[in-house]
């Protein structure tokens, strides 16, 4: 395995999520669920775990139930958010939550013939992550079934939903019929969060935003495990990042939480695993919505860089070997790279565009060998690069100052809501273990308005560190450095 460092969690013995959730639902009738709710004293619960005590499964329910029903006072809501974000739970209690929270909407259901190859994987969040793009369309290249539901980017981290909107005509607004459709036809689609699907979860993304506990081991299992329970999957991988542009800024915090989220998966059914991978700096050259998506069609067309590439390979391998698509990680991993450089997963994405809205003229035009991108894609008016100060050997390009830089240039949003400015973003010139000379470009910015400013230049210019270093071991140390196994 590539000398990397494999974590074993517990071991679970999955069965098929539709029996699971068949169970469950059989033995929750919905007036047990409305005396629950009204026998619950929120108060006294918000008190329980501020102390420190446990809760019931019952418990937990009755909250879930309260949170979807509007039932309970949104300063309650915050209050329990709080008292969860100090005092934590035990794996029960967040399998508990997640599972109510997944229940608490419409659970998909696929074809019985699809039974065993409807996967996904979900990002904790990056700066260039476009994983997802080349992805769906490799996995669904090599016969898999992908209801992608993914989000929008906020604070300094971008949404795959954000990115494929730059593209003309493209509709992430998708019914659960018409997902159905388009895995029928395609075999990958990329859509929103419907309004029926784990609403909980709504109510409690946008209050933990509001009341600082977006950072809580149990509410980010929650949340991104409910959501996937609710796809009925079969296999799911999990890029956890960590370093100075993720969520996470040692290996330690990022390892914890992928095991929570794996454990919990497992718990529902679905053959979970995860990879840690390193979030320094940006991954590949481009930043930015409509730039990202010129980057993941170099990908698709066999020409994308080589971390990016790397990461889709390693993720999808993981993925096909999960879903018993290939015997190993490393077959499955040649599976991936067979359909990106042969064309499959670049006419699956193609056929998936067609699907969602985008005309067949920008599709091909997209798509097309030799495309001339921005002939579809908008291109902001204004670009800019700025040249490297210092010679040597480049040590960092930091993600997170990039992040911020093109965030004030208005390529992400602040709230839920906001617009964006899809064509903002950033074009590295030179990437980590290069050698650089002093006044040559290093970087290539778009934008429009605001304008920028000498004082965003000169923060930017903090995010190339350039000197001395063994650049072939530099360029040795792989970017996923930890797998952990559903088993």
């Amino acid at each position: 395995m590539n000398a990397l460092k494999v974590t074993m969690t517990c071991h679970i013995c999955v069965h098929s999520v539709g029996r699971v959730l068949q169970f469950l639902l059989e033995v929750k009738g919905s007036h047990v669920i409305s005396d629950m709710e009204n026998s619950v004293s929120f108060p006294e619960l918000i008190r329980k775990k501020r102390d420190g005590e446990r809760f019931t499964p019952e418990e937990i329910r009755a909250f879930v139930v309260a949170v979807k029903n509007k039932t309970i006072q949104e300063s309650q809501i915050g209050a329990m958010l709080m008292a969860i974000w100090q005092k934590g739970m035990v794996t029960e209690e967040t399998m508990a939550l997640t599972r109510e929270m997944m229940l608490s909407g419409e659970v998909m259901t696929w074809p019985k013939e699809w039974k065993g190859i409807v996967v996904d994987k979900h990002s904790t969040g990056g700066v260039g992550d476009k994983v997802s793009l080349p992805l769906a369309p490799a996995l669904a290249a090599c016969g898999c079934k992908v209801p992608m539901i993914s989000g929008r980017g906020l604070a300094h981290t971008g949404g795959t939903l954000d990115k494929l909107e730059s593209i003309p005509g493209f509709n992430i607004h998708q019914s659960v019929k018409q997902v159905e459709q388009i895995l029928e036809d395609v075999g990958c689609c990329i859509v929103g969060q419907t309004d029926n699907l784990v609403p909980a979860d709504k109510v409690l993304y946008a209050l933990r935003d509001a009341t600082a506990t977006v950072n809580s081991l149990p509410l980010i299992t929650g949340s991104i495990i409910s959501k996937k329970g609710a796809e009925s999957l079969s296999a799911l991988v999990l890029d956890v990042k960590y370093g100075k542009a993720s969520l996470y800024k040692d290996i330690g915090g990022a390892r914890e939480l992928a095991q929570s989220l794996v454990k919990v998966g497992n718990s529902l059914g679905i053959r979970t695993g995860a990879a840690l991978s390193r979030m320094d700096n940006p991954i590949g050259r481009h930043v930015g919505n409509s730039l990202e998506v010129v980057e993941s069609l170099e990908c698709l067309k066999g020409r994308g860089p080589s971390d990016l590439q790397g990461l889709v390979t390693s993720l999808g391998g993981y993925l096909l070997w999960m879903a018993g698509k290939a015997a190993t990680m490393d077959r499955g991993k040649q599976e991936i790279s067979r359909v990106l450089n042969n064309g499959e997963a670049l006419r699956k994405f193609e056929a998936m565009l067609k699907a969602q809205g985008v005309s067949s003229e920008d599709a091909c035009s997209l798509c097309s060998t030799d495309s001339d991108y921005f002939s579809v894609l908008r291109r902001a008016p204004s670009q800019m690069e700025l040249q490297a100060q210092t010679e040597g050997t480049v040590l960092e390009v930091n993600g997170m100052i990039l992040a911020e830089v093109l965030h004030k240039l208005g390529a992400g949003r602040t709230k839920a809501g906001e617009d964006i400015n899809h064509s903002v973003g950033a074009e590295l010139l030179v990437t980590v273990g290069e050698q650089v000379q002093r006044g040559v470009p290093w970087v290539r910015i778009h934008y429009e308005t605001p304008d920028f400013s000498v004082r965003l230049q000169d923060y930017l210019q903090g995010a190339l560190v350039v000197g001395t270093a063994d650049r072939e071991h530099m360029h040795s140390i792989p970017l996923v450095s930890e797998f952990i196994l559903p088993m």
